[in-house]
């Protein structure tokens, strides 16, 4: 992440827009979130905002265009071409996901759209399985504009303020107490995620499995 911050960081001011937007607009359009989920491109984003070299109001304004705009390409992808998408191989991967995806929608209907846009993977299948199961785009449109709001907001003002969090205590008490604390920060990111993953395991287990397969179980 440290690469592609300094990268994003070596650009200026307009093409930092246009890149955060373009990997945004790409992850819901052509599934490109399964390489670079595009909120790690919109919090290194928020960073650059809060040291001064891009607005932090341009930018999530660029973030939540390119998400609603995203969304809607991706809506338009699944209902023109159906399920056939989902043969592809990246996806056949995924088919377990990909179900649960589609247990989402008709058991949330368009709400789903919303909730979707905040897990990675499903961020970036909803909007094509909305258009696959022929969800009304006047019903899709609401809840992709909510969440495209919600979540490019977020996620902008999240890298901001955590960048410049970083920035105030570097300068109070040094450089090396601030990359300890930085450290600290991004390993108990890591064990959340970790154990969200987990729990998201655990959750997909069929009633009654045992992961461990103990052979006294069945006795």
């Amino acid at each position: 992440m440290h690469t592609i911050t300094d990268w994003l960081g070596s650009l200026s001011g307009p093409v930092v827009y246009a890149v955060v937007a373009a990997l945004v607009f790409c992850e819901d359009a052509l599934f490109v979130g399964f390489v670079l989920p595009g909120e790690t491109a919109v919090v290194i984003g928020g960073v650059l905002a809060s040291q001064g070299k891009v607005s932090v109001y341009w930018l999530a304004l660029a973030v939540v265009l390119a998400a609603i705009a995203g969304d809607s390409v991706g809506y338009e992808i699944g209902h023109h071409y159906g399920p056939r998408i989902l043969e592809t191989r990246p996806l056949r991967r995924h088919r377990d996901r990909v179900e649960k995806a589609q247990d989402m929608i008709r058991s949330r209907g368009a709400a789903a759209v919303f909730f979707g846009r905040f897990v990675a993977f499903f961020r970036a299948m909803m909007p094509a399985l909305a258009g696959i199961s022929h969800m009304p785009y006047r019903r899709f449109l609401p809840f992709n504009a909510l969440g495209g709001l919600v979540w490019g907001t977020g996620f902008t003002l999240l890298g901001y303020f955590a960048g410049s969090a970083y920035t105030k205590v570097e300068h109070q008490v040094g450089r090396a107490i601030a990359v300890v604390i930085a450290g600290a920060v991004i390993a108990a990111l890591i064990v959340w995620h970790l154990r969200r993953r987990r729990h998201q395991r655990a959750a997909e287990q069929p009633p009654g499995s045992d992961e461990r397969g103990k052979p006294g179980d069945d006795e």
